[in-house]
């Protein structure tokens, strides 16, 4: 039987705005990755979210970004890797008290936007990351691109690593996602998203821009908080995974299960 886990990036926004659109996501995705107020949200925002996921028994993750509320922390930024390091460490260690206070246990992290696209391609700033995850808790589990040079800094360093597939979003020869400039790169009918996470989940492989079929490990799919046809996809995908027999389960760490 195949086995994906379902994701979504939440609690995105400022106050109580979005927060009736992320509980109604919730019903439908296994895991949530939970804004730590550099890209977007707020203190009060993480813990009414963290409340809503754990009263759903979703698993949650920490989704560290760039500091830059005004780009929605999809600008890349110049940064070093001990930067990289320090606003992991500060993001997750934020998120964790969260989860802590309300009596749960935080899953996993991953990276947002523009810093998770930088270190799907730099090995510098992938180990940075993968290190900060690593120092703050090895028992959690570190989303990344399939195949890139984060998933193989974090399985380098000892974590438990979980290859990211995306539902809206087109694919290049190299398996790098297409940059959100060009004009394909999302991906806006929930019919053909849903058929690309079901090739990629059930066969290993998907269809780049290019025209061309290329290998893809898919551990967990992403579903956009943020996107305007967020709760369809959601739904059309988790719908269409069952029907294919696909189990929907969350990653995780097996190695600190008791």
């Amino acid at each position: 039987m195949y086995e994906v886990d379902l994701n979504c990036d939440m609690g995105e926004s400022f106050g109580a705005y979005r927060l009736g659109h992320d509980e109604l996501i919730l019903e439908l995705v296994t895991s949530v990755n939970i804004a730590c107020g550099f890209h977007a949200g707020d203190p009060s925002t993480m813990r009414k979210t963290v409340n809503m996921a754990l009263n759903k028994q979703v698993s949650i993750g920490a989704h560290p970004g760039l500091p830059d509320l005004a780009g929605f922390g999809r600008r890349n930024m110049s940064i070093s890797p001990q930067e990289a390091f320090d606003m992991t460490v500060y993001q997750v260690g934020a998120l964790d008290g969260f989860v802590r206070s309300e009596g749960g246990i935080m899953q996993h992290v991953k990276p947002h936007g523009a810093l998770y696209n930088m270190a799907a391609r730099n090995g510098e700033l992938a180990r940075a990351i993968a290190e900060a995850v690593y120092k703050v808790n090895p028992e959690l589990v570190l989303y990344g691109l399939s195949d890139s040079e984060l998933i193989h800094a974090g399985a380098l360093i000892g974590l438990r690593t979980a290859s990211e597939v995306f539902a809206d979003r087109t694919y290049c020869r190299d398996g790098s996602l297409t940059p959100r400039s060009e004009p394909d790169a999302l991906i806006s009918d929930p019919t053909q998203a849903a058929a690309q996470i079901v090739r990629m989940v059930t066969e290993g492989i998907v269809r780049s821009r290019e025209n061309e079929e290329i290998k893809i490990t898919a551990e967990t799919i992403c579903i956009h908080g943020d996107g305007e046809h967020a709760l369809h996809f959601a739904g059309s995908i988790r719908e269409m995974l069952l029907s294919k027999g696909v189990r929907l389960r969350a990653v995780r760490n097996d190695s600190s299960i008791q």
